[in-house]
């Protein structure tokens, strides 16, 4: 895993997805423009965290190198030296996969 000069803030986490393998059904080549946005992505950076109501910080539930499932259309894709990232809130974050 290449080391991103970006920290995240406050909840925020730094996402990178992971790219389906292109298929060719039928002899169709299907154009990248065409292709949905993949939802599994992989844990980069951890923001700074989020203060619960107390004031005190609320521990993430992932950390860095989990596989995870992200909302769709959730994020701003950012590109950093070349490599295509997703900035999303903890909160757009479905779930880890096991």
């Amino acid at each position: 895993m290449a080391k991103v000069n970006i920290k995240p803030i406050g909840d925020r986490v730094l996402v990178q997805h992971i790219e389906e393998k292109e298929q060719v059904r039928g002899g169709i080549i299907i154009p990248d423009s065409a292709k949905e946005k993949p939802q599994e992505a992989k844990v980069i950076a951890l923001g700074t965290g989020k203060k619960g109501e107390d004031g005190k910080l609320v521990a993430f539930e992932v950390k860095v190198g989990d596989k995870v499932l992200i909302s769709k259309y959730g994020g701003t894709e950012v590109k950093i030296e070349g490599e295509k990232y997703t900035l999303v809130r903890e909160d757009d974050i479905l779930g880890v996969i096991a």
